[in-house]
């Protein structure tokens, strides 16, 4: 792998890095709050691996709910995440060894970023590798320095997630401003807004992927046919 990939990789990351660090060290202070010391935290960051959840988690644990309930419920909350592996499923096959790997650490971010890439072959693939292995170091970072944190100083993060939405909103824009069709992103919208109003917050995200899928699949199918 070269260095100047490495280097391109990490420059495309480091939205992911401003989002990441912040909210994975509220997540480190929630755990020490219920109880949980850094290490643990840093062993369910190296498990789980996936920002929402992981907050849900906590209060699963502080509450002992059962294995069932919490395998059901990060199933639901994290079921999007297989339309976005989906995407880049020629990509994964062709990296052999790594693809188990890309295939557990596609996030909301990585893959927001990863459909940013300009790079084909094998520069695409190394670099999707290195965005993926660095954002999970930035998060367990993040995630061990919250928890001793939160034992040294008591700090009140409200409102601190909300960077993982401006992180949404910079690569959107960075997308519209490169593509001269925006057909695709308007659908999504309008899409995402009906699910939003009709499913509610928790619960419109699964449909909203399933429509914006189909409704582009279509469109491909219609225009590889004309």
């Amino acid at each position: 792998m070269q260095k100047e990939t490495v280097k391109k990789a990490f420059l495309k990351s480091i939205p992911i890095l401003c989002s990441y660090v912040f909210v994975s060290i509220a997540y480190g202070i929630t755990m020490e709050e219920a109880g949980f010391v850094w290490y643990q935290s840093l062993l369910i960051s190296l498990v789980v691996y996936t920002g929402a959840f992981q907050f849900v988690l906590v209060s699963f644990l502080s509450g002992g709910t059962s294995i069932i309930t919490i395998a059901v419920t990060a199933f639901l909350m994290n079921s999007r995440q297989t339309f976005y592996s989906l995407t880049f499923v020629d990509e994964f096959k062709k990296m052999g060894k790594r693809l188990l790997y890309m295939i557990h650490t596609m996030t909301d971010e990585t893959y927001a970023v990863n459909l940013s890439l300009m790079e084909t072959g094998k520069e695409k693939e190394d670099m999707m590798f290195v965005i993926a292995f660095l954002s999970r170091c930035y998060w367990m970072a993040g995630t061990v320095a919250g928890g001793v944190l939160g034992q040294l100083i008591p700090i009140k993060l409200e409102g601190i997630d909300f960077c993982m939405t401006a992180l949404f909103v910079i690569i959107f824009i960075d997308n519209w401003e490169k593509t001269k069709n925006h057909v695709p992103a308007v659908l999504g919208l309008i899409i995402s807004m009906l699910c939003l109003i009709i499913a509610g917050a928790r619960s419109f995200m699964l449909p909203s992927l399933i429509l914006v899928s189909g409704v582009l699949l279509l469109m491909r199918e219609k225009e590889a046919q004309s």
